[in-house]
């Protein structure tokens, strides 16, 4: 439904997040659940909400994807810090080679794919990621999809292989593209003081190709 309803716009935003559905110690949610955050036990969900760029309205959501990880096993209780140290390695080595499709970062790669094809060519979609989003894949990606970008919140100094400065020194070195102030209501003031928040904008557009 939300696919059909874009195609009214040539434009699109789809805002990409991830949150953690977590049920604590309810033993209803054991079976067919995992760990998550500090100690939590739920499901993890992405979603990929489609947003009206001039108004900032939604419109609906494109794509989710609902999946749960599997428990680990506790390591010994006389696990000395050397022995931990080197277990956190192995298992560092063991995850980098897993085939990225079974990585939880793949998600973002789905998102990508799976709106692309279910979103009408003569609509743009312009996909948001925060800096988890912030990957090779997605760039390598969005070169071979049609009429999908990307916006990403930067995590990494990448180069920038038409000029010799790296990608955030370059965005750090444009003019201010905003800076907002939202002071907090006084019905607010009961739950913390009355203080602003100042967001500044700064940002550089790279056209393809990229070095990752």
């Amino acid at each position: 439904m939300t696919a059909e309803t874009v195609t009214e716009y040539d434009v699109v935003l789809c805002v990409g997040d991830t949150t953690f559905l977590d049920y604590g110690s309810i033993e209803a949610k054991r079976e067919g659940y995992g760990p998550i955050g500090k100690a939590g036990n739920g499901l993890i969900l992405h979603s990929a909400l489609a947003i009206e760029p001039e108004k900032g309205q939604s419109i609906g959501l494109l794509w989710q994807k609902l999946w749960n990880r599997e428990l680990k096993q506790k390591p010994p209780k006389d696990e000395t810090p050397t022995q931990k140290k080197k277990r956190q390695a192995a298992a560092r080595k063991e995850a980098r080679k897993r085939p990225f499709e079974e990585k939880e970062s793949y998600r973002w790669i789905e998102a990508l794919t799976t709106v692309e094809n279910l979103v009408s060519k003569h609509t743009r979609v312009v996909h948001t990621f925060d800096r988890e989003g912030d990957i090779t894949e997605v760039f390598d990606k969005i070169r071979q999809l049609q009429h999908t970008g990307v916006l990403v919140r930067a995590a990494h100094n990448r180069s920038l292989e038409t000029e010799q400065r790296a990608s955030l020194v370059k965005a750090r070195s444009t003019t201010c593209q905003s800076g907002t102030g939202n002071r907090i209501t006084q019905d607010e003031q009961a739950f913390c003081p009355e203080s602003q928040a100042i967001c500044t904008i700064l940002s550089c557009e790279s056209p393809h190709p990229l070095s990752f």
